[in-house]
């Protein structure tokens, strides 16, 4: 349920900020990526560079650190993760996150992100049920940061009672819940990814220079808002997106049995560059370069067209389709006639020229075509258009 997630953990000036160590642990242990952050406080409770070290990376933690807003930006780093945990949300924490207040790293990254929050709190049992930190409490609550803890016992200030952060089980099983309790709870969304390759010979195929990395991060993207994604994959070499049944396929054939498969479905993104031909009567033994006549001749046969035949649907039909059109000139006019031609809610298109480095690159720029609009979108990584891209398909799903 983990596998492929990020966590950006955000370690308040507590004592209980040494739980957070183990908390990385076993959060890693699941699969988790966990990128920290540290207020000034917490580096009186644990080292960074036992943080650092435990969570295999950088820790954050100035705000106006110039070589750490040249690499990521605050409000870049508020925003990659799946969902920001507070461990331990500190009385001053809860506060800053209660008022607006923005005075540091954490604060400021607490203010910034889109994703979900998740606090840990941990402080004096007298802090715990002073009036102001309740008030606190029930604003955090009613914007919808979601609370683990505190639990009741012996504190480090040898008092007793309400205040001690949660035990590192109870935190994970409290961002389980968030992870599969977003707005996509319920809805199955299949994903296609990644090229076909369409065998010549048992050595030799057509294929494209699809990477599969767009498909997988909205894999990832859908997933991280609590959908359960059927994920159809060509082959490629990226990374297979966290908390979604796979199935990997290789022709264009196999792809669509596999999404036949997984229907019924609420919604469908078909990012697949899949080949539109295959050989019509492949070879089973290697084609020899010094073959008797010649050079060989190649017969194609037209594949299905999964976009269109998911689209046409008479029964079953998933509630949104999107589909994606690479192209390489007259990117709006091509894609908006696939569109009408293929029958699908939504086309995502990209110029994926050479001199774009967007086929098998880490970035993309996209406009989402609909019946109604144009929507150009700014080029950003592959990552943010995925993010992108769920949030929209998760408002429209709602919507119906």
């Amino acid at each position: 349920m983990l596998a492929g997630r990020s966590i950006l953990l955000v370690i308040g000036g507590g004592i209980a900020a040494y739980k957070c160590l183990d908390l990385i642990r076993r959060l890693q242990d699941q699969g988790a990526k966990v990128v920290p952050v540290m207020t000034r406080a917490a580096g009186e409770f644990v080292t960074p560079l036992s943080v650092s070290a435990l969570a295999g990376g950088k820790v954050y933690r100035e705000l106006f650190d110039l070589t750490d807003e040249a690499e990521m930006g605050h409000i870049q780093l508020s925003r990659a993760a799946d969902l920001v945990v507070v461990a331990p949300a500190t009385a001053d924490l809860m506060a800053k996150m209660a008022n607006g207040i923005a005075g540091d790293l954490a604060s400021t990254l607490l203010m910034a992100t889109d994703k979900p929050v998740l606090i840990v709190p941990a402080m004096n049992v007298r802090m715990w049920e002073h009036a102001a930190t309740q008030r606190n409490l029930t604003v955090l609550k009613d914007d919808g940061i979601h609370v683990v803890g505190p639990d009741a016992g012996n504190m480090a200030c040898g008092e007793f009672g309400p205040g001690r952060m949660a035990e590192v089980p109870a935190i994970i099983d409290g961002i389980k819940n968030v992870l599969v309790n977003g707005p996509l709870k319920g809805i199955h969304i299949i994903v296609t990814s990644g090229p076909t390759h369409e065998p010549i010979d048992p050595v030799r195929y057509i294929a494209n220079r699809s990477s599969g990395t767009q498909g997988s991060a909205i894999a990832d993207a859908l997933a991280a808002l609590g959908a359960k994604v059927s994920f159809v994959t060509g082959p490629v070499n990226t990374p297979m997106p966290g908390g979604c049944t796979i199935t990997q396929v290789e022709t264009a054939a196999e792809m669509l049995s596999a999404v036949q498969a997984a229907l019924p479905a609420d919604g469908a993104v078909f990012a697949a560059a899949v080949a539109d031909w295959r050989v019509a009567s492949r070879s089973d033994s290697k084609i020899k370069k010094d073959c008797k006549g010649g050079l060989p001749v190649l017969e194609f046969a037209e594949n299905a067209d999964i976009l269109a035949t998911v689209s046409q649907l008479e029964k079953g039909r998933p509630d949104l389709v999107v589909g994606f059109a690479a192209e390489t000139d007259t990117v709006i006019a091509n894609a908006t006639a696939k569109l009408a031609r293929k029958g699908c809610d939504w086309i995502v298109a990209n110029d994926v020229s050479p001199k774009t480095g967007i086929m098998g690159g880490a970035e993309n720029a996209v406009t989402v075509i609909s019946a109604d609009a144009a929507d150009v979108w700014p080029r950003m990584s592959k990552v943010e258009v995925a993010r992108n891209l769920a949030g929209k398909i998760a408002k429209a799903l709602s919507d119906d």
